[in-house]
């Protein structure tokens, strides 16, 4: 902030200045576009389906542990039969037949229900099986277009870096020569619009910002450079075109 009082007009082409600045800077963010947050989005989307893919293996894994143990049941139940039926034929009276006849029919119970639990788990690993597969693919493009996305990010930061760097530390300095009050209006109306536009010229009547008609008492006090003057309708900075360094023809 400058010492010294300055004058009105002096702060006005301040302003139009810093505007001229941050517009430039603006069309270097508009020439990015949405491409940093699209990376943004594609990296957390990624992190989302490679935790997912990481939860559907475990899955996976447990669902075949589960068939494993099932086989095993089958093989434990399959040599208690051999067992027991080489037993029936040492039996001495019907109360030991009729206990290894059951222990028989249980170890097929136990066989049936482990083939049942085999084919269940199955058909779930299978169905997991092809999420997983959808899910790697999914994953794989979004690492693709990621790659892309960057590529394309990094080219554009590559050319307007440097530019993008000196602009903002003229913003800088030019904010440091405007009066406190006029900068802390000038960036509140800068963040009401999306253009960012907060001083604007007025061409054949009408403010540079909305397009709304100027009162002609208006237009003289624009042009007299006495005191900040803000369109009634938008509450933009106005400026002539002199404080702006343009040379127009006004019909």
């Amino acid at each position: 902030m400058a010492k010294k009082t300055k004058t009105v007009e002096e702060n006005l082409k301040d302003l139009f200045d810093l505007q001229t600045i941050d517009s430039k800077i603006d069309q270097i963010k508009i020439l990015k576009g949405a491409l940093p947050i699209e990376v943004k989005d594609l990296e957390d989307e990624i992190v989302g389906l490679e935790t997912r893919i990481s939860k559907l293996n475990d899955t996976l894994e447990d669902i075949q542990n589960g068939i494993l143990k099932h086989k095993e049941n089958i093989k434990t139940s399959e040599s208690l039969i051999e067992r027991y039926n080489k037993q029936l034929d040492e039996v001495k009276n019907n109360r030991e037949f009729e206990a290894l006849t059951k222990e028989i029919e249980l170890q097929n119970l136990e066989i049936q229900l482990s083939e049942k639990r085999i084919r269940e788990a199955t058909d779930e690993k299978a169905g997991k099986t092809e999420i997983l597969e959808k899910t790697q693919e999914r994953r794989d493009q979004k690492q693709n277009d990621l790659v892309q996305k960057k590529e394309e990010l990094e080219k554009i930061i590559e050319k307007t870096e440097k530019e993008e760097k000196t602009l903002s530390n003229k913003s800088e300095k030019a904010q440091n020569k405007i009066e406190e009050r006029m900068l802390k209006y000038y960036h509140k109306t800068r963040n009401a619009y999306r253009n960012g536009l907060a001083v604007v010229t007025y061409r054949r009547g009408s403010c540079g910002g909305c397009f709304n008609r100027i009162p002609p008492q208006l237009q003289i006090e624009i042009g007299n450079r006495k005191e900040l003057i803000t369109c009634e309708h938008c509450g933009r900075v106005l400026v002539d075109h002199e404080i702006a360094g343009i040379k127009i023809d006004e019909d």
